[in-house]
């Protein structure tokens, strides 16, 4: 049976109160009542009760068998994205643990919901270097929102609630459960589970000030030149509609940051493009004359701002956002407004005023021609025999319609998929935001088609990235996952190819890369596929990839110098922007 379609149990299983209850079946009922589905994951010995325990709850929890634990995280933040629940990961003590440390600091800075648990030696071994004993508390500390090591099973029931709603609730992150092993077998009196809904030192939800709403309806009421800039938050606060109606009854243009992309669709009349290093021209070039800057659930890293000596000096900046952390760590607001966009948004568009602005659009779309004549055009329809990473794109638009969730990978395909991709529905763009991690993409896609079954998911990666992870194509093949692999090949690490291009004088230090017959390698994993090189073959061979019932692999072999424009240069002001 295909994995995806496995049956589940339409009601939950009601658990009472039991004498002698061991610590891995409070696991076990503990995911239950939290709604758990799907877990990513790997055995060893220090889980291995976890895992005997659910070998009992197999038709109410499907575990997916990952070919390594970095996998395994990356699969449960494609999950969380295409779902908007909160991915699950097993994993064992020493290697296995510190084998996720990747995916957390990536899921921390993406904000993605997960939660980690990990086998640990006996407790009374704790701090004598046993077999596979690491100190996972202290490592995981920086790249999580909350771990914790649990000692004795009845503790069990109350930490994971806990877990699950720190890392759903506020600004999701990811959390780490570590369980000795005789936490794990030990017996107790289990009183029943609870779902947490509140911890006292912890505030998710902040109190939102009508003050403060007040004077940001003002500043941009009287904005001659306003400019909204968006991030994840508006999805993951479910904000999608409420941000739609604000910037429709104030007629504001808007820009997405890499990880805000589909939280409206992309050829929406108020989207103007994408900010960043690799973002449109106009997005980046107007945010230095915009007269109030509204940003919305993002951070303002720097890949959005360049140099912020220089950033939007001459704006009232207005920032909304649910963690007060990111409230002038690095743009020093006018006016903050804490709290969930979905309530501080109707709260504001409530008072504002309906306007348009015709010319300042305007000012977007004249910029957006001079990209379309210099970069785009060139990009999406080429005059030499050599096959563009953009063209690819397009032709994949045509087929998709905007409606496929694309999984990327880091490097310039990543950055060509996000400037070209089109959306219709949120939840569509899954990528490595703020840590870039390559070999993100083939895992992440396998977590976001258990997360969104229904849906055509399509993992474009590099040739460098594709290599770091590729293993997984076991797991693909073990749990018939119906996702489609686009490679890009130009036989390079193409990113840092570039820079060196750009700034380095064609000094290509250690950016050539061999890579295996990727065709070949795929069909021993069961997987079909085909490469192609030549313009004539792409249209046919992208749709059969796309029709395929099943995994497929399509490898395209594209320009080995092609550089991705626009492009800020580090240190630059985002005015700065080049277009070649």
């Amino acid at each position: 049976m295909n994995t995806l379609e496995m049956p589940r149990e339409s009601t939950k299983t009601e658990f009472k109160k039991v004498e002698n209850l061991s610590g891995s079946e409070a696991v076990m009922r503990a995911l239950i009542e939290e709604s758990v589905t799907t877990i990513f994951g790997y055995p060893g010995g220090a889980i291995m009760p976890i895992y005997d325990a659910l070998y009992d709850h197999q038709h109410e929890l499907q575990h997916i068998l990952v070919r390594h634990e970095q996998g395994a995280v990356h699969a449960a933040q494609g999950f969380a994205r295409s779902s908007g629940r909160t991915g699950v990961v097993f994993a064992t003590s020493g290697p296995g643990a510190t084998n996720l440390v990747t995916g957390l600091a990536d899921a921390m800075i993406d904000s993605t919901p997960v939660v980690c648990i990990t086998g640990q030696v006996f407790a009374h071994l704790l701090g004598t270097d046993a077999f596979q004993e690491t100190d996972v508390i202290n490592i995981t500390t920086p790249v999580t929102k909350w771990n914790y090591q649990v000692t004795e099973a009845h503790e069990i029931p109350a930490v994971l609630a806990k877990a699950f709603y720190i890392a759903g609730s506020g600004r999701p992150g990811p959390v780490l459960i570590d369980i000795t092993k005789n936490a794990q077998l030990q017996k107790f009196d289990y009183g029943g589970y609870s779902r947490c809904t509140h911890i006292r030192s912890y505030r998710p939800k902040p109190h939102v000030r009508k003050k403060y709403i007040e004077e940001a309806a003002q500043l941009i009421n009287e904005a001659h030149k306003p400019f909204v800039i968006f991030g994840q938050g508006v999805i993951l606060g479910n904000a999608e509609k409420e941000f739609r109606n604000f910037i429709e009854k104030t007629g504001i243009p808007a820009a997405w940051t890499i990880m805000g992309m589909s939280a409206i669709p992309t050829d929406h009349p108020l989207a103007v493009g994408m900010l960043g290093m690799h973002g449109n021209y106009g997005p980046n070039v107007l945010t230095n004359e915009c007269d109030v800057l509204i940003a919305i659930g993002m951070r303002f890293d720097d890949r959005v701002t360049g140099r912020l000596d220089k950033y939007a000096k001459q704006a009232r900046v207005i920032h909304l956002d649910i963690d007060p952390a990111e409230i002038d760590k690095n743009v020093k607001s006018t006016v903050a407004v804490w709290g969930d966009c979905k309530e501080t948004l109707p709260l504001l568009t409530e008072i504002v005023n309906r306007r348009s602005y015709p010319e300042w659009l305007e000012r977007f779309r004249e910029y957006q021609r001079q990209e379309d004549e210099q970069c785009i055009v060139p990009e999406l329809n080429p005059k030499s025999e050599v096959l563009t990473m953009g063209e690819v794109i397009k032709v994949l638009n045509e087929l998709t319609e905007g409606n496929a969730i694309i999984v990327t990978d880091v490097g310039q395909h990543q950055m060509v998929a996000c400037r070209y991709a089109r959306h219709n529905r949120t939840q569509s763009n899954i990528t490595s935001g703020g840590l870039g991690t390559m070999g993100f993409a083939l895992p992440a896609a396998i977590g976001a088609k258990f997360g969104a079954p229904d849906r055509t998911v399509v993992a474009i990666i590099g040739d460098g990235g594709f290599q770091m992870t590729l293993q997984e194509l076991g797991t693909i093949m073990q749990s018939n996952v119906d996702i489609k692999i686009l490679i890009l090949n130009n036989n390079f690490l193409g990113m840092v190819r570039q820079w060196q291009q750009l700034f380095n004088d064609r000094r290509y230090s250690f950016v050539e890369i061999a890579s295996p017959d990727f065709v070949t390698l795929a069909s021993a994993y069961k997987v079909e596929g085909r490469r192609v090189s030549q313009r004539t073959e792409l249209s046919g061979a992208m749709a059969t990839m796309i029709n395929h019932r099943g995994a497929y692999l399509l490898e395209v072999m594209v320009g080995k110098e092609n550089n991705v424009f626009p492009m800020v240069p580090q240190g630059c002001s985002v005015a700065e922007i080049r277009l070649k």
